[in-house]
């Protein structure tokens, strides 16, 4: 399938997946920390620079926002995990809506599990990992950020990746600065 991803619009946010936009297309689910940078990429992949929501202060999606793509799929961005200012629960809240939402979403396709890479990967990242594999949906472990780390740091977290049973075709490493790192993205979406 071709997807146009400049030919994006924000749909609709849900605080769960009963109020979700309705309709038939498939859904790419993104997750990860608070500040990892979702909405960044999600401006960066369909190349417009306030699609999404950008804050700098972590934790500030705290429902699923769904992006029309191309009227061929749904980007859903969904809460963080981790820290957020003002003592509120992201892991609470994030555990909640998305064990609503993978028990019920009947279109998800693929899961993008947003990592930074100059970062170890904590436990809520590797939880979340294993449970994706476990239910076996398909999914791509996306290191943001990617062009604050060198070849040698790189490398390293790649060992680690392996170590943990990470396969090199399930990661992918993006840069906001680098545009042409997101070709390899837009076409695991179109792919799936």
């Amino acid at each position: 399938m071709t997807i146009n991803f400049l030919n994006a619009t924000f749909a609709k946010s849900a605080p769960s997946l009963k109020e979700a936009p309705q309709g038939q297309f498939p859904e790419v689910l993104l997750v990860g920390k608070s500040n990892v940078g979702k909405s960044s990429l999600i401006n960066a992949l369909c190349n417009k620079k306030a699609l999404a929501f950008t804050s700098s202060k972590p934790g500030h999606t705290r429902l699923l926002n769904y992006y029309n793509i191309d009227n061929k799929i749904y980007l859903v961005d969904a809460p963080g995990y981790g820290y957020a200012k003002g003592g509120f629960d992201l892991d609470k809240l994030f555990g909640e809506m998305m064990d609503d939402y993978f028990t019920n979403a009947s279109r998800l396709k693929l899961v993008l599990v947003l990592l930074d890479s100059r970062r170890e990967l904590s436990e809520n990242d590797v939880d979340i990992i294993n449970f994706i594999r476990e239910k076996d949906i398909d999914h791509c472990l996306v290191f943001t950020k990617s062009d604050k780390i060198n070849q040698s740091e790189k490398a390293h977290l790649l060992k680690h990746l392996s170590e943990i049973g990470v396969e090199k075709d399930e990661i992918i490493f993006t840069s906001t600065l680098k545009t042409r790192t997101f070709d390899s993205l837009r076409n695991k979406i179109s792919s799936i």
